[in-house]
């Protein structure tokens, strides 16, 4: 049977079922395979009623193929997918109270905007459209829009009709596929704070698709960040950054400088870390290992630089370098600074307007705070792992 493909109801406006109450997304070891590839791979998840849930990852980690198996859109090859308690594993798309919005909108050009948005209401033998359609513009911020085309609205707008037309069926769950892969950053960035007002205000689950750390980051209050079909860290947005589990994720939600090192045990509250013939310690209460190979973590923005080894302040750790490059970015100056083992750490600087810039080739003292470093597992026989300057590219999904 043909579907909606806005995910409402079949042809010939046969109702969908009423709903029961809303209530969480439960994925239980949900696997998919093609042929011998395995694309998701025993995920085990639980999204709460409500909240603005973000799966996070690279190209071909498993997030789309995890968003359209909960729209249905695919089928698992095991596993069981609840929704409110209800197992909607095997239900068509049309008969599940999910709707998704997709990255190309799929906006009927023929139609006007108001009718774009009430074509769910419409399907469903719904006559008088015209007030929900208006609360929907509204909501969307596209007040006195409705008598217009598609091709008459810049990308943004594009995007707010495409939700709205979603948020018209009262879904229990909406997905977003990399809704705002297709918009340029400026009109990105204010789709992301519109996004989040939406969601607080109509209080329904979004489920949030994106290779991009920063959507993901900006909206959502839990981000699981996926890679080879199975989930590496899942939390708060500021938790994970902060504390990452891994060195995948310290390096792929924001940037990481990861010197290989060998954690040597505890002393009181530290633990001791022998790195490239240096000592360092990191606080016992943000290390994943205390004995062993481990990476010792520091964020780049919590790096600061001088020429002055006496300027560094007491109890902050440091090497010592030279910088190799910079780029000047008006709010800050990220500069490359080779240490004498020949690894390179990145350094994020502030422009509080206090100095000059460092120049390349100059002699510096990379230092931080113990408080701010983090300590992970490391595979033997793994080294350094920095991200390189200006390297924030995402492979898109």
């Amino acid at each position: 049977m043909a579907t909606d493909p806005l995910g409402g109801d079949p042809p010939g406006g046969d109702p969908r079922p009423a709903d029961p109450p809303a209530g969480d997304l439960k994925l239980t070891d949900l696997t998919k395979r093609f042929g011998p590839f395995t694309a998701v791979d025993g995920l085990d998840l639980t999204i709460p009623q409500g909240a603005f849930f973000a799966l996070l990852g690279a190209s071909g980690c498993g997030k789309t193929t995890t968003l359209r198996m909960v729209a249905g859109l695919e089928q698992p090859t095991s596993g069981q997918l609840l929704l409110g308690g209800r197992d909607i594993t095997r239900l068509r798309p049309y008969r599940r109270p999910v709707n998704t919005v997709f990255q190309s909108y799929a906006l009927f050009p023929h139609l006007s905007v108001a009718d774009n948005v009430a074509f769910g209401l419409r399907r469903r033998g719904i006559r008088d459209v015209r007030p929900q359609v208006e609360q929907m513009l509204a909501l969307v911020q596209l007040d006195g829009f409705g008598p217009r085309r598609p091709q008459q609205l810049s990308g943004g707008q594009q995007q707010r009709v495409a939700l709205a037309r979603a948020l018209i069926n009262h879904p229990q769950v909406l997905l977003l596929d990399e809704p705002l892969g297709a918009l340029d950053l400026k009109l990105r960035r204010q789709m992301q704070a519109e996004l989040k007002r939406i969601q607080t205000e109509v209080g329904i689950t979004f489920v949030h698709v994106t290779h991009d750390q920063e959507e993901a980051m900006t909206m959502a209050d839990t981000v699981a960040v996926m890679n080879a079909g199975r989930i590496e860290q899942l939390g708060p947005p500021a938790q994970m950054y902060e504390f990452p589990a891994t060195a995948f994720v310290a390096n792929f939600l924001g940037q990481s400088n990861l010197l290989a090192g060998e954690a040597t045990g505890r002393s009181g509250d530290d633990v001791l870390v022998t790195a490239y013939g240096s000592r360092f310690t990191v606080p016992a209460a943000r290390s994943r290992s205390v004995d062993g190979p481990v990476h010792l973590g520091v964020r780049p923005e919590k790096l600061a630089l001088t020429r002055d080894a006496d300027a560094v302040p007491a109890g902050a750790q440091s090497v010592t370098g030279v910088v190799t490059e910079l780029a000047y970015l008006g709010v800050s100056t990220q500069y490359q600074v080779r240490t004498g083992w020949g690894t390179e750490l990145s350094v994020f600087s502030p422009n509080s307007g206090d100095g000059a810039l460092l120049p390349v080739g100059a002699d510096v003292v990379a230092y931080w705070q113990p408080a701010h470093a983090f300590l992970l597992a490391r595979e033997p026989g793994a080294g350094d792992q920095t991200t390189p300057l200006l390297d924030d590219a995402v492979p898109a999904s």
